[in-house]
């Protein structure tokens, strides 16, 4: 069966209140970069790929009256947020080693998807990488399962997709699409050993 993993929330840890807790003190202003930026459109088309980070650095600065620089650094600390979950490495090392093929499925921007891929080195247990920066399609659009199962071959009945956001599980379901909902690693290995006996 193949494997297929979300990263952000599941592979690496993203908790965007932290991230804004450590440049901003103020919990109003705390408050109004997780509505104005991480909750935003915009965080969907940097995403997307569509968006350069520095025109969100403008807009974002443009739309919430912080300064530039304040909301720079807030991007610029994106990618280093995006710590490994050791556990769930695990996991998809025991997957590896079981012999099913793994893919990773995520929504990621193109400076956090360059930093993993420089920083890390669990890459070559895929046998695929979709980060929708680079296919300019996101979770949970149908196009970007669509590009997944075409460009790798993959069969929808004998894939299984692990994510953390139920909307991005249901649209993989459409698909015919097997699902697990990550909720932390101990569970997930749990519900992979019943699927696939890792």
């Amino acid at each position: 069966m193949n494997v297929v993993f979300d990263l952000g929330g599941v592979v690496f840890n993203w908790q965007p209140d932290v991230l804004i807790r450590g440049v901003f003190d103020d919990p109003r202003t705390q408050a109004l970069v997780r509505r104005e930026i991480i909750d935003h459109p915009d965080w969907i088309e940097l995403d997307r790929g569509t968006l350069s980070q520095d025109e969100a650095t403008l807009r974002g600065a443009s739309r919430t009256g912080v300064p530039h620089q304040a909301i720079a650094s807030l991007f610029h600390e994106v990618p280093r947020s995006l710590t490994p979950i050791e556990e769930t490495i695990d996991v998809v090392r025991a997957v590896n080693a079981s012999g099913h093929p793994l893919f990773v499925l995520s929504n990621m921007q193109l400076a956090s998807a360059d930093f993993l891929e420089k920083t890390y080195d669990i890459w070559r247990l895929f046998e695929g990488v979709v980060f929708s920066c680079r296919i300019q399609k996101v979770k949970p659009e149908p196009g970007i399962y669509n590009h997944l199962l075409t460009e790798y071959r993959l069969d929808p009945g004998d894939t299984v997709f692990i994510d953390d956001l139920s909307e991005n599980l249901e649209a993989a379901s459409s698909f015919g699409i097997r699902t697990i909902r990550f909720v932390d690693a101990a569970q997930c290995r749990r519900d992979l050993a019943e699927l696939i006996g890792i």
